[in-house]
């Protein structure tokens, strides 16, 4: 939780509200109390994936909205990231509904009607502590909620998508077009013209549904080191993938990416870890936002030899447990024979360098003004609904 502002100074952040779409007739249409349990389930996860830097303001109706303040995050694409995870795990969660379901009510046959949708916007707002949470007050507060009636349905032929406004996008650093997005203007009354851009969220499903997970077999480890970090897994994740910091684990002084996809790193993305004039490429193989990335190194030896490169976060009661693994991938049998004989010089280097690097995303953390303890639990649906009443005329989603 950020420190309250009093009345008289503003903050400048990101505003962002994840809506169940299609709820309002679902409940039109269900036995009341099933289709309660059902919300609360959904609102459960939401709250959930609402994670560091974002901060719950409140719930309204069917809607979770949050903020961030904009030098607490480290990268647009973790904030990108964060949205696309909340849509897989909401997916999964009404899959499994389905799949689980034994009643014949309307409200649990009815669930997979259910999606979700964003609205994200950037700029100036108020903060008014009000009991336990942070009410949002200002002009761009308006121009989100505006942002939910829209008709990127009937322009787009979606009801799964992030909607952001341009305001947003530019502070996040992000190429709309490079990224996929699709252009969108909504004229909103006392507002005018407002330019926004559309993510597809079904692709992003269609995507994670489909990743086949890395498996490394125990035989094949040749290094396997953690270090504890007391940052909330999404900020050590921030960290573990920017080169500028990723540097500090492989003990190099320069590290560079090329090949993003969209503008983005992801699978096919190559890290370059430059020792003196040679380097040595590491290949994203797989990319699971804010939990693990593996990569396929090159080894500086005769022939294609390579490595697995397997660095895994968990969430602690401290903060989060950064994992790094180094395995045998492919290659000749002498390469292994000596690739195994090297890593095993280099074991007590590889636990200084993570450690290095725990110490050095604190200290960091800490000049960005990010929390150094992990959150506790998140508030629960009831907390929530209990809070007082929206002040100042803005409206709820529908």
């Amino acid at each position: 939780m950020y420190p309250p502002r009093p009345m008289a100074g503003t903050d400048k952040g990101y505003l962002l509200i994840a809506d169940i779409t299609g709820y309002t007739q679902y409940l039109s249409e269900s036995e009341l109390e099933h289709a309660n349990g059902v919300l609360k389930a959904l609102l459960e996860l939401l709250i959930t994936h609402t994670r560091p830097p974002l901060v719950i303001s409140r719930l309204a109706g069917d809607a979770v909205i949050s903020y961030g303040l904009e030098d607490h995050f480290l990268s647009g694409q973790a904030f990108v990231e964060m949205i696309e995870e909340t849509y897989v795990a909401f997916r999964r969660a009404i899959d499994r509904m389905v799949l689980n379901n034994t009643c014949r009510c309307n409200a649990c046959a009815n669930v997979g009607t259910l999606d979700l949708k964003f609205f994200v916007h950037h700029g100036e707002f108020l903060r008014q502590r009000l009991d336990k949470h942070d009410e949002l007050l200002g002009a761009e507060v308006i121009v989100i909620h505006r942002m939910l009636k829209n008709t990127v349905a009937e322009k787009a032929g979606t009801r799964a998508y992030a909607l952001y406004s341009d305001a947003a996008i530019r502070r996040l650093g992000i190429d709309p077009v490079e990224a996929g997005l699709r252009a969108h203007e909504e004229v909103y009354e006392h507002l005018g013209t407002v330019q926004l851009w559309v993510a597809d969220m079904r692709p992003v499903w269609e995507e994670r549904g489909a990743t086949v997970r890395i498996e490394v077999a125990p035989e094949n480890v040749m290094i396997a080191v953690s270090a504890e970090v007391a940052l909330a897994p999404e900020v050590t994740w921030s960290y573990l993938v920017e080169p500028e910091h990723r540097k500090l684990i492989m003990g190099v002084d320069r590290y560079e990416v090329v090949g993003r996809k969209g503008g983005r790193l992801a699978v096919g993305t190559e890290y370059q870890c430059f020792h003196g004039k040679g380097h040595t490429p590491q290949v994203v193989v797989e990319w699971i936002p804010f939990e693990r990335i593996v990569t396929e190194d090159r080894l500086p030896l005769p022939g294609e030899s390579f490595l697995i490169g397997d660095y895994r976060i968990e969430r602690t009661e401290r903060g989060s447990r950064l994992y790094q693994v180094l395995a045998w991938s492919r290659g000749p049998w002498w390469a292994r024979l000596m690739a195994r004989a090297i890593m095993a010089t280099m074991r007590g280097r590889a636990q200084r360098d993570l450690d290095r690097f725990a110490r050095h995303v604190e200290e960091d953390a800490a000049r960005c003004g990010l929390e150094a303890q992990a959150p506790g639990l998140p508030p629960s649906v009831e907390e929530l609904r209990a809070l007082p009443a929206a002040v100042g005329g803005v409206p709820s989603p529908g």
